[in-house]
């Protein structure tokens, strides 16, 4: 009986349990079964997925405290995912738990959905998809709760999402307009409020509307009770009241900051307290106490990790003062101290690159601007700058070098003996001294290494008095071992750097043919020789006067980086005023005394009007007194402007007046020099020289180029023909002429000198005549060889035979009785003898075929 009744229990729970999983009735039991599967298992877990998610790229995301943040803290691509790209698993695992609910407890009866859970797990796919950063996906998620679950309490969150997406599709203007209807026709949760009105200042920041973004800022200050919230907007305030210049409202904002101390992330309360330094003028008042505040930051034990931007700070603080020691010491601790934040590694590398610039330390200076592009994004617009500075900055060091070095050979060479042989004794003095010194230093180390290893008794890190038991003998030989040979790969002859003088030994049966008697003997002595170092000196005058002339030239070139690249007008004054005081060459006076004028000009130095009327009394012939007479001539496009000189060699150049393009280019490069025509009339004249004299002219032409004008458009194009182009034309071997070879493009070729001009031209007029008559599709031109030879060319025959028969057919047809000497020639050979201008040795050759 107790069976039966077990049995019967059993059977109507589990016919109870069976019909309550169906969604398709609409009963108590069935909406109490499935809202509870749905909130205690797919939407527990798809919840607790997502908050690992979000945790994760809070940890992982670093904000950037040197622009405005964001209101919300989120890491956000420029392009959009789809589905398929690159998901973050925790947030899929979370839309997966969340579809799975939908799919499963979803009770859509008479159209009305009857789990008060799916509108939540509808939110939760939503969310997931927003910080996958799936925007579109997300989107459809809160519009399908808002259409369909109109009596969902989630409706206000569901609003509040769906226009976060909007911001992130840059529809902000929508969005505020959403939000506001929102504010106006419900009634909100303080938290809700605080988000509503947090997102349309987002939409407002993005928009470039910073005094309203305050006010909706502030309001959600007020009504969030999150604290991490209540620090992030409170900062963000403070940014804004910077940006539009208020900073004693901004720094009311950061005290609110400060004040909330340990209630939200110390990473705010610190970047406050920077914004505050950096909002306060330094001044003889507050010099010390803001020094102590500084000082206090750094002590403070609870500061560590953030003690790369206080160290900065303390840079930025001891720069202001001229501590320049303690300047570099700083911004040094900074980027020792710094991890993982490239904003902050570029900033302190580009003052340091500053600083060295500014002391004429131009490679120390490149070094750091290379460190600065390596902490930048490639493709935003300070990389861009920095790339640009970068490539100048190797003009700069090429000249500056070449100045120095100039200058300390003229230098010596126009002191009087004695002073000269004094110098050289005073050099000569402090070599010996350092030679002492290093001598002295190597002898301590040798001494207090072997003392070390006589009283080591033998343990766990020192075994025994056996040298390479004992780590401190050890490392004195390792030490000893660098000093002495550097830093050598483990091979056989190792003592020898240069290979192959090893092999050159060996096969002078052990004697080097390079060795020379007292090698060693004859280094110290003339080290230590005076003479020496006098005989060095050149006494030439005119080889003098080379030097300075190049001197001249690199200053010159030097005042112009400075002024147009750089905007360092006193440095390039400086420069140009040296170059007039060095008797320059006639070429350089009129442009050095223009581009003085200028920066005078803008400085509102007294000085321009004197360097203009200098100009104009002294050089009144010249392009630039009239410039200075009449500005409005210049922004005509007269005929004697640098572009319109250009554009008339250039012409020529298309003509092959080649020659006259070569002489013409030289002649303006000089009447124009520091214009920034120059590097386009180079390689106008490079290019021209490489058609009349050939590969090996236009090589040394390009290579010119490229050395000397590095970074304008000219001299990269020249390198990049160097690197690439040429090396595909240096091939001047013929290929074999047959059938097959030059298909589709054969030449007929009649050569001819370059006095028989006129007979060229009757020539090429005859040809075409033929061509048109004969009813052929070929085109004539008149090709230079160089100086002396001219090509008139019909192009364009099939085949070989095709340009055979024709040479034949205008030969003995009557009409036209051609009887030049002509060749015919497949296109890659003729392109080889206009390269290499070796028609000489294709004609030697036996492919040729001559009528």
């Amino acid at each position: 009986m107790k069976l039966r009744n077990n049995l019967i229990l059993l059977s109507v729970i589990g016919g109870l349990a069976f019909n309550a999983c169906s969604t398709k009735k609409d009963a108590m039991l069935n909406r109490s079964w499935h809202a509870l599967n749905t909130k205690y298992n797919s939407l527990y877990n798809g919840n607790i997925a997502f908050e690992e998610g979000r945790e994760g790229l809070n940890t992982e995301y670093q904000d950037n405290y040197w622009e405005i943040l964001p209101v919300e803290r989120l890491e956000v691509t420029e392009d959009l995912k789809l589905d398929s790209e690159d998901n973050n698993p925790k947030f899929l695992l979370a839309e997966e738990k969340a579809a799975k609910a939908i799919q499963k407890h979803s009770m859509d009866i008479k159209n009305r959905e009857r789990n008060p859970q799916t509108d939540e797990a509808f939110l939760l796919l939503g969310k997931a998809r927003y910080f996958d950063q799936r925007y579109m996906p997300a989107l459809e998620s809160f519009n399908y709760i808002l259409n369909k679950y109109t009596q969902s309490d989630k409706l206000n969150e569901a609003t509040i999402w769906r226009e976060k997406v909007n911001i992130r599709l840059q529809n902000e203007e929508l969005a505020i307009k959403n939000l506001k209807r929102l504010l106006k026709q419900e009634q909100l949760k303080d938290q809700e409020y605080a988000d509503t009105h947090a997102m349309m200042a987002q939409a407002y920041i993005n928009l470039n509307v910073p005094d309203t973004a305050i006010q909706q800022l502030k309001i959600a200050t007020a009504y969030t009770k999150k604290n991490p919230e209540k620090g992030r907007y409170l900062y963000i305030i403070g940014q804004l009241f910077n940006q539009i210049g208020h900073k004693d409202s901004a720094n009311y904002a950061f005290d609110k900051v400060i004040a909330l101390n340990r209630k939200s992330p110390r990473v705010y309360m610190i970047n406050a307290h920077i914004q505050k330094i950096q909002n306060t003028e330094l001044t003889d008042e507050n010099t010390d106490a803001l020094y102590q505040y500084l000082v206090s930051l750094e002590e403070d034990r609870e500061n560590r990790p953030f003690l790369n931007k206080i160290y900065r700070e303390l840079a930025e603080f001891h720069y202001a003062e001229e501590s320049d020691s303690l300047a570099l010491a700083y911004y040094n601790k900074s980027l020792r101290a710094t991890n993982n934040m490239p904003q902050l590694n570029a900033l302190n590398y580009e003052d340091l690159a500053i600083y060295n610039f500014d002391q004429n330390n131009y490679r120390t200076s490149g070094a750091y601007y290379d460190s600065v592009l390596q902490n930048l994004h490639e493709n935003s617009k300070k990389y861009r700058a920095v790339k640009k500075k970068l490539d100048n900055l190797e003009d700069v060091i090429k000249y500056e070098e070449v100045v120095q070095y100039m200058d300390s050979v003229i230098g010596l060479y126009e002191l009087p003996i004695t002073e000269r042989q004094a110098y050289f004794e005073t050099h000569i003095t402090k070599l010996k001294t350092a030679a002492a010194k290093k001598q002295n230093n190597e002898s301590r180390a040798t001494n207090e290494g072997f003392a070390t290893f006589m009283k080591t008794k033998g343990n766990n890190e020192n075994k025994g008095k056996f040298y390479f038991y004992n780590i401190t003998t050890l490392s004195y030989g390792k030490n000893d071992f660098k000093s002495k040979w550097g830093t050598r790969t483990l091979e056989d002859d190792w003592r020898w750097s240069n290979k192959n003088r090893v092999q050159n030994i060996a096969q002078t049966g052990g004697e080097d043919p390079n060795k020379k008697d007292n090698t060693v003997a004859l280094e110290d002595d003339q080290k230590y020789n005076v003479m020496f170092y006098m005989d060095q000196i050149p006494t030439d005058e005119n080889f003098i006067d080379s030097l300075r002339t190049e001197r001249n030239f690199a200053n010159y070139q030097l005042g112009l980086i400075y002024k147009e690249k750089f905007k360092e007008n006193l440095l390039a004054s400086g420069k140009l005023e040296n170059v007039l005081r060095s008797s320059p060459e006639e070429r350089l006076i009129i442009p050095s005394k223009y581009n003085l004028y200028k920066i005078y000009e803008e400085e509102n130095s007294p000085l321009a009007e004197e360097m203009r009327y200098n100009i104009i009394i002294n050089h009144p012939e010249s392009r630039y007194a009239e410039i200075l007479r009449n500005p409005q001539a210049v922004l005509a496009a007269d005929s004697n402007s640098p572009d319109a000189i250009y554009g008339q060699l250039y012409k020529k150049y298309q003509n092959q007046e080649f020659l006259s393009v070569i002489t013409g280019t030289e002649e303006q490069i000089s009447k124009f020099i520091g214009d920034p025509i120059i590097p386009k009339l180079e390689m106008l004249k490079a290019n021209s020289i490489g058609r009349l004299q050939g590969f090996v002219a236009l090589k040394e032409a390009l290579n010119y180029v490229s050395l000397n004008y590095p970074n304008s458009p000219e001299g990269k194009k020249a390198q990049s023909m160097v690197a690439n182009q040429l090396p595909q034309l240096e091939n001047r071997e013929f290929s074999t002429e047959t059938e097959s070879s030059g298909t589709g493009n054969w030449k007929v070729v009649f050569p001819l000198k370059t006095r028989d001009t006129k007979k060229a031209l009757r020539l090429k007029e005859l040809l075409e005549n033929s061509i048109q008559e004969l009813k052929y599709k070929n085109k004539v031109s008149l090709d230079v060889y160089n100086l002396e030879e001219i090509f008139v060319v019909v192009h364009g025959f099939r085949a070989k035979d095709f340009a055979l028969g024709y040479t034949e057919l205008i030969q003995k047809n009557k009409d036209y009785m051609i009887l030049d000497e002509n060749f015919v020639i497949s296109s890659t050979n003729y392109k080889i003898i206009q390269v290499h201008k070796n028609v000489e040795e294709y004609k030697s050759t036996s492919i040729i075929t001559k009528l």
